[in-house]
């Protein structure tokens, strides 16, 4: 991993495509034909994983959330999320994320924590 000071303001990007799949009524968080809560939080972690870019046997576990879906994204709609670090200390990463139309509208926003653990130290402690 990457020292605190270098991993400070460092961000990725990615983009998805809202499939049926991925609706609040394929998913169980609702009835409506739009993009689920669950999936934009898995795409965040997805992003927040990118920055990181850890290789085995490294790997990070979420361990806080708070995330705001501020509106909705319709099936074949594109979601474009990134994540920034803004606070390392150790093994601890918060990372600020955000959902937007490629135009530019918010759809969603909050902060992701993750910790960087060994995965077979991890694995072997359940």
């Amino acid at each position: 991993m990457a020292e605190h000071s270098e991993l400070l303001g460092r961000s990725s990007t990615r983009e998805f495509v809202v499939s049926e799949a991925d609706t609040a009524a394929a998913v169980g968080s609702g009835s409506l034909p739009v993009l689920g809560t669950p999936v934009l939080l898995a795409w965040c972690e997805a992003v927040t994983c990118d920055v990181l870019g850890l290789t085995s046997p490294q790997t990070s576990v979420g361990t806080r959330v708070a995330l705001e879906h501020l509106a909705a994204s319709k099936v074949g709609a594109t979601v474009v999320v990134t994540a920034t670090v803004a606070y390392a200390d150790g093994r601890l990463v918060r990372f600020e994320v955000d959902a937007r139309e490629p135009e530019g509208k918010l759809l969603g926003s909050g902060e992701i924590t993750r910790v960087v653990v060994d995965a077979e130290r991890f694995l072997g402690r359940l």
